[in-house]
């Protein structure tokens, strides 16, 4: 514990010990609160943002990344919820706005790009422990897939709860995927320049293992998308290689993995058709409300309404598409601010990626994780609604600050 404060220390944005040792212990709660609490990851964002306030480093802060289409974004969140046919409930909904602070708060919590590498390592070794536990919970679950009446202590009943597919402490197995995409897109190019690379290397393939074991597909298409982009910027050719036989050996040792795989795109699978079918009902709530959408949180009251004859579900609320879900919501104009913050993202991280020195290879890898990890979320969205599921959106959010960190490292050195 004493070793993991002290590494997180430095570069803080406070010369007072006393400050810098609280934010330095935030830091660490943060991250394993991001692996197995969404309680604890809220609470301490919010403890956190108090505590940089206290201690000025809201200074950090000057010229912040992306306020430009995150609050136009949230603005037209509020007027799509004023608009809807329910807005009290509509504006109720729009409390999900609030986690969007988060790259903010740990941006202002990590100003040098050797800090946010240390905090990048932390919640990496909090997710692969999370993954390990989630390994021996499907390996342990009982033949009736924890359906079944399970233990009656606190935690651990939870724990063994519909074990069939890991979800280690989450509610459900598409939060932890989720979670484990973002993650370990982001570790994979840093493997190599960590403390002790074959250590990370094992605990990496735990978290891939967990993975497949959460049966998410969207989640593997996600990581894929995300695993390959990243290794192409990198251009580590053999490292592809490698990683692309380990994961097809793992498959193909795990029954229940490659009949997932089998079932990709498959139509007669009934998932894959029932996604088909809100798609379609997705689409006639645009054409009937194509500017400022039904209102936030109003998908559960209407989709019984539109789902085609075919759908396997009549209610749900959500769309199990992110982009459809937005549209949906917030309309047209919400859909194009929604992309705006990612495609603002992603044209400023290009920018740090380029102007990192040839030698600083450890915040060139930073980064171009980061941006890979945020294009796995983005892939991830297209057969899951992650934006609204907020622990895999506060990890993403905690990831997309990381290159504004080496931006403004960047920029003090050429001062």
């Amino acid at each position: 514990m004493t070793a993991v404060l002290a590494t997180l220390r430095g570069a803080l944005p406070t010369e007072r010990p006393d400050h810098a040792r609280v934010v330095a212990a935030l830091l660490l709660v943060l991250a394993a609160g991001l692996a197995f609490s969404i309680t604890l990851s809220e609470t301490t964002l919010v403890v956190l943002a108090v505590v940089l306030v206290l201690g000025g480093s809201v200074d950090a802060l000057r010229r912040a990344p992306l306020v430009a289409p995150i609050g136009a974004f949230a603005a037209w969140t509020l007027v799509a919820a004023a608009l809807s046919a329910e807005p009290a409930d509509s504006l109720r909904a729009t409390k999900t706005l609030l986690p969007l602070a988060t790259m903010w708060i740990v941006l202002a919590a990590l100003p040098s790009s050797a800090a946010a590498r240390r905090f990048a390592t932390a919640l990496f070794v909090t997710v692969a422990a999370a993954a390990l536990l989630s390994i021996v919970q499907v390996v342990t679950c009982p033949a009736e897939g924890g359906y079944g009446p399970g233990p009656s202590i606190p935690v651990v009943g939870g724990f063994f709860r519909k074990c069939a597919r890991a979800h280690a402490f989450f509610s459900i197995y598409m939060t932890l995927a989720g979670v484990l995409t973002v993650v370990l897109t982001l570790t994979l190019p840093r493997l190599r320049g960590l403390a002790r690379p074959m250590l990370a290397t094992a605990a990496w393939l735990v978290g891939a293992v967990a993975l497949g074991l959460t049966l998410v597909r969207g989640a593997w298409l996600g990581f894929v998308t995300g695993a390959g982009l990243t290794l192409t910027v990198m251009r580590r050719r053999r490292l592809a290689v490698a990683v692309l036989v380990i994961l097809v050996a793992a498959a193909l040792a795990m029954p229940t993995v490659h009949r997932r795989i089998e079932t990709i795109g498959d139509p007669a699978d009934d998932t894959t058709r029932d996604r088909v079918a809100m798609l379609h009902g997705g689409l006639r709530l645009i054409h009937e409300h194509p500017l400022a959408g039904v209102g936030p949180g109003q998908v559960k009251r209407l989709y019984p309404v539109y789902a085609p004859p075919e759908a396997l579900r009549r209610h749900t609320s959500h769309l199990h598409n992110t982009p459809l879900q937005i549209a949906v919501e917030r309309g047209l104009v919400g859909l194009a601010l929604w992309l705006w913050i990612f495609l603002a993202f992603f044209v400023r991280a290009g920018r740090i990626l380029r102007r990192v020195p040839p030698g600083a290879a450890a915040d060139r890898a930073l980064v171009a994780g980061a941006v890979a990890a945020v294009a796995a979320f983005l892939v991830s969205g297209l057969f899951e609604y992650n934006f609204g599921d907020t622990e895999v959106l506060l990890v993403t959010l905690a990831v997309m600050a990381l290159p504004f960190v080496v931006e403004r490292e960047l920029e003090r050195r050429a001062a």
